[in-house]
């Protein structure tokens, strides 16, 4: 189930299309630039904020609690309009589900491969370096499903005592679901001629 539904080449497109939108936006805050955004959203694209800051600052973790996905995609369909030409196109292709190709294989995608996939869409879109990374990438992806050793999942059994699930039944096969498999995904635009 993990790799039909959690790591499904349409969740993947889309998770790793809108992690490269809040990049460009975070950049072009950080250099100057003025973006819509809740105050929310643009108090996170503005800072740098680590796990450490949630622990030590409240203020923090209720700033986080406003959040939600209506901030998020209300700035991104905003952000279809923007003058930069990376955040927009971006921006425009999540709203209308224009999703990125996602090729999955068992091995890394050679650079040839990656240089090529990149030179096709610098071409479409007049991209410069640093602004074809936010449209081709490769990503190791990895079901991390459950960790016997980072977190267990532990069973009450009627004599107080406490066993992890994996050993409480032979009809759960959960430390299957501890090996990690881990596959390579390569992620670009669709050219339209």
């Amino acid at each position: 189930m993990y790799w039909q539904v959690y790591l499904h080449k349409t969740v993947v497109s889309g998770e790793f299309m809108l992690i490269n939108i809040l990049r460009r936006a975070k950049k072009l805050i950080r250099d100057g630039e003025t973006l819509f955004g809740s105050p929310a959203l643009l108090f996170f694209m503005s800072r740098d904020i680590q796990k450490s800051d949630f622990e030590t600052n409240p203020e923090i973790l209720n700033t986080f609690a406003q959040l939600d996905d209506f901030d998020v995609m209300g700035a991104v369909k905003v952000w279809q309009n923007h003058p930069d030409k990376v955040l927009s196109i971006l921006s425009r292709n999540l709203v209308d589900r224009n999703l990125h190709k996602v090729e999955i294989a068992k091995e890394p995608f050679s650079p040839d491969r990656i240089l090529m996939e990149k030179e096709l869409v610098r071409t479409q879109f007049q991209l410069n370096d640093e602004e074809i990374n936010y449209f081709v990438y490769s990503e190791q992806l990895s079901n991390n499903a459950y960790s016997q050793v980072k977190q267990t999942i532990n069973l009450l059994k009627k004599d107080g005592q406490t066993i992890d699930v994996s050993k409480a039944s032979d009809n759960l096969n959960i430390s299957a679901l501890a090996q990690p498999v881990e596959k390579y995904c390569l992620c670009y635009p669709v050219i339209r001629h």
